[in-house]
């Protein structure tokens, strides 16, 4: 059996280049809106999976477990634990249990004005040794008493400073009280990243609390029974313990019917795509049912002449595909995203990108297979007085 050449599929694709773009676009529609969700997703997923550490321990209000803002605790919870719970892991003969403030806060520029609800965490010193995923990329921590401040990279971003370098020496206010950034952070792409860092003295201040969100514990193992059994049996805190990963997943869980509209929406959109797509493909089938006639008359058979049609369709569909993955590459991946835990940015990868191509070229195979095998199916006598 012949097989038509492969420049004839390259020939076709300039004869009608209106139809040429419009489906080479619908196919760049569908693989940003695969790309943009499934980015979304896995950047969601990633922020809240490299969140935690196995060895730290959170110590916050009963009842609280799903949310640390809503938690107070009393003052004095950290020296009591610190008196009271063995295995407590030490650095230089500093034990690393960290007193914090999560308050969900409007932050702005001083400079442009651009604002943003930021989580900010009010902490000591001790909290760089708990958080060990946390660095300082550039500048200095914050000290307290002097109106200073830190900014996670990505809420740095969302507050218009990019690169998040640009964010130092910057004015931010913070309930109307001028605060100077002082250095920028890091988090392996976690939580903390979406968040600004204050001293918690200054915090209590700005807040105007006498309570604690939390207490984070850094264990000489990550064995969780000893700080666990003083909580129970310490009713008169009022307190819970639980492991930061056991938070983190809770907080993955709680988001998963968000994930799962987006992933729907896309889809539903993608779907939409498609059926365009196929109603484009119809379109430019019907118009050259004289020339498949042709060529079934000059001896080719129906699978040579559906694997040029394809060829088309593929060609047309990826080099859209190509061109709406850089697009999504360039200006998509990082763009931070705010939630009620702060902030995380949509992640663009490899895989994503490869499922977001692998989309529009099945689009660009159902779009051909379909239409092209219903104009194969008419008898040659009347594909040849088709107009």
């Amino acid at each position: 059996m012949r097989g038509l050449p492969f420049e004839y599929a390259i020939r076709n694709l300039g004869r009608s280049p209106g139809r040429m773009l419009m489906a080479a676009g619908g196919s760049a529609l569908v693989v940003v809106l695969v790309v943009a969700a499934a980015g979304f997703v896995r950047g969601m997923d990633d922020a809240l999976r490299t969140s935690g550490d196995a060895r730290n321990a959170i110590v916050l209000g009963l009842g609280s477990e799903e949310s640390i803002e809503r938690s107070e605790i009393p003052m004095r919870t950290p020296g009591i634990l610190a008196a009271s719970l063995r295995g407590v892991a030490t650095v230089g003969g500093v034990e690393a249990i960290s007193p914090e403030i999560h308050a969900a806060m409007p932050v702005r520029s001083d400079d442009d004005g651009v604002g943003a609800n930021l989580l900010i965490r009010g902490t000591n010193p001790e909290a760089f040794l708990v958080h060990r995923e946390v660095s300082l990329t550039h500048g200095r921590p914050p000290t307290p008493g002097a109106d200073e401040i830190a900014l996670g990279r990505l809420a740095a971003r969302s507050l218009g400073f990019d690169p998040p370098s640009m964010s130092i020496d910057r004015t931010l206010v913070v309930d109307d009280r001028p605060f100077t950034v002082v250095g920028v952070l890091a988090a392996d792409g976690g939580v903390v990243e979406g968040e600004a860092w204050m001293p918690l003295s200054d915090l209590l201040v700005v807040t105007q609390r006498n309570t604690l969100s939390c207490v984070t514990v850094r264990l000489d193992a990550p064995d969780f029974r000893g700080v666990q059994a003083f909580a129970a049996t310490r009713l008169d805190l009022e307190i819970t313990a639980l492991p930061e990963t056991e938070y983190y997943a809770s907080l993955a869980a709680l988001f998963g019917p968000i994930r799962l509209m987006v992933l729907a929406t896309a889809l539903l959109v993608a779907a939409g795509g498609v059926v365009g797509g196929l109603n484009t493909s119809y379109a430019t089938f019907a118009g050259r049912i004289r020339e498949i006639g042709t060529l079934r008359t000059l001896g080719y058979g129906r699978a040579a002449i559906l694997r040029a049609l394809l060829a088309e369709s593929v060609i047309t569909a990826a080099a859209g595909g190509l061109v709406a993955a850089a697009i999504a590459r360039t200006l998509l991946d990082g763009v931070a995203i705010r939630f009620s835990m702060g902030i995380f940015g949509i992640a663009i990868g490899p895989g994503v990108l490869a499922g977001g191509l692998a989309a529009g070229l099945l689009l660009g195979v159902v779009g051909a297979v379909l239409p092209g095998w219903r104009c194969l199916r008419r008898p040659i006598p009347e594909a040849l007085r088709a107009s």
